[in-house]
């Protein structure tokens, strides 16, 4: 949470709970919003930079709608930023929508960081998306949250069994 990521010791914690847990810290990724790191810049790229060298990825959430201070993106160790939902929902609708995340992508692409987009729910928008160079998303497009036991049920029909 932001109110965890202000506090002092953050950093040292969160080494501990990765070195406790045996987690690769490759694999978690933060997802810290741009009003959250533009609240105290330096504190904020001090401490992503410390757990940078863990391995820790971070990712900016809702991209385009906080502050937007583009000058902070070079000075942050980021890995992907997050296009907001309230953009996506309005791919093929409205014109400026349609620009924005154009240039999320092409920024995002320039800059070498991953791009997702949020709130994708059809597939106009998913082949939008994809045609301007951002295949990851997230959203209701291929399902809705459900418990785990019927995720683990969906998977399974879905993978191919093997015949003996």
């Amino acid at each position: 949470s932001a109110r965890q990521f202000r506090q002092a010791d953050f950093v040292p914690k969160a080494v501990q709970v990765l070195q406790q847990t045996g987690v690769r810290p490759h694999l978690l990724e933060l997802e810290l919003t741009e009003s959250l790191v533009l609240d105290n810049v330096d504190d904020s790229v001090a401490k992503m930079h410390l757990l940078r060298t863990k391995g820790v990825r971070f990712s900016v959430d809702d991209f385009g709608t906080g502050y937007s201070s583009l000058a902070y993106l070079t000075r942050l160790p980021l890995h992907q930023l997050k296009i907001d939902q309230s953009f996506v929902r309005n791919l093929g609708v409205r014109h400026t929508d349609d620009v924005i995340v154009q240039t999320i992508i092409g920024m995002a692409r320039n800059l070498e960081l991953e791009v997702i987009a949020e709130g994708v729910e059809t597939a106009e928008q998913r082949d939008f998306l994809a045609r301007h160079g951002c295949d990851l998303y997230q959203g209701y497009l291929l399902g809705r949250p459900m418990p785990a036991q019927e995720l683990r049920q969906l998977a399974q029909a879905l993978v191919p069994s093997s015949s003996a």
